[in-house]
């Protein structure tokens, strides 16, 4: 073989190899390579299953891979720091998370935003660092809540007037402050008579919750009402209600569901529930955040909707949707 050919014959494998590694580069990236980890504030949590029930499934929808993390407590701060920090080291696409605490997680997505795009969901952060933030308006929530807690002592007492309360689950979580202020907000221009004499701030646990309501019953005999923030507080709180057998005086109204707040609903413990749409906020949070990703247009904000649920109209198929979602 002359030295020409050789030659020849090796200048078009090079070609060839420089024609395929060019293909290769303009390629599109196939969607199973595509990775959106969604950053839950606690795995262990009925809400946040079904948050990630519905990350998971658009996962499945859209054919990419949707990592499920979390801490195993609302309340472990620096765990979802870590976990976070983790996430992006990792180079995903993109990130959708749920900040635990407002002003401890600012800073950790701001930096993380540098390297992808930040997908906020159910609770803020002090950053500005969002492509998109997908929750409930939790101060109309908290409206909501407070209308449903109003109605509710009418029912049971016959007028909208007495001594009520708030239970918090943790200080500092943006959503619940922001619940907390739509509720004390629609007290004050909607029930004047309703006097809110307490707020307890809980640790994030359904035992605390338990042990705050029944103080407030031994301490407040005319206590007609309380507003639990979210479903931790709910079950603690339904509970201290029906252990005192108080339910014929005291009316709760939490937000979010499970089996046992649906359990309290059916039987009395708890006038009413708001319930948001976590099942959505996964789902569409994932598909927001693989748009975002490839460089289209978000919206800043989405509202997913606050609804209230009563034994009466929990059968309705829009809150049975809401109450049963698709796990």
């Amino acid at each position: 073989m002359s030295n020409k050919l050789f030659g020849r014959r090796a200048m078009l494998q090079i070609s060839a190899l420089a024609l395929t590694a060019s293909l290769v580069a303009m390629a599109p990236v196939r969607a199973a390579d595509i990775t959106i980890p969604v950053i839950v504030k606690d795995t262990t949590s009925p809400y946040w299953q079904i948050v990630l029930a519905g990350a998971r499934q658009a996962g499945k929808d859209l054919g990419i891979n949707v990592p499920e993390l979390g801490a195993q407590s609302e309340s472990d701060i620096n765990g979802q720091i870590t976990i976070l920090e983790n996430a992006v080291a990792g180079k995903p696409a993109a990130v959708v998370i749920s900040p635990t605490e407002f002003k401890a997680l600012g800073a950790p997505i701001d930096e993380a935003a540098k390297s992808v795009p930040i997908i906020g969901i159910d609770s803020s952060a002090d950053s500005k660092a969002f492509t998109s933030f997908l929750t409930t308006n939790n101060e109309t929530g908290g409206q909501v809540a407070a209308d449903g807690l109003a109605a509710a002592i009418k029912e049971k007492t016959g007028a909208i007037k007495g001594d009520i309360a708030i239970i918090t689950s943790l200080p500092g979580v943006g959503s619940l402050d922001a619940r907390d202020k739509g509720f004390k907000e629609q007290i004050a221009a909607k029930y004047p008579d309703l006097k809110i004499i307490a707020q307890k701030v809980a640790d994030g646990q359904a035992t605390t919750g338990l042990n705050i309501m029944t103080d407030l019953l031994t301490a407040n005999p005319n206590l007609v009402g309380v507003f639990a923030d979210n479903l931790i507080m709910g079950e603690g709180a339904g509970q201290a209600i029906a252990e005192n057998k108080a339910a014929d005086k005291v009316a709760l109204v939490n937000f979010d569901s499970d089996d046992k707040t649906l359990g309290f609903l059916n039987d009395g413990t708890t006038a009413a529930l708001v319930v948001q749409d976590p099942y959505r906020m996964g789902y569409d949070g994932v598909k927001t955040a693989l748009a975002a990703s490839k460089g289209e247009k978000v919206e800043a904000n989405v509202d997913t909707g606050a609804n209230l649920v009563t034994k009466a109209n929990q059968t309705d198929p829009k809150i049975d949707a809401l109450i049963h979602p698709k796990m």
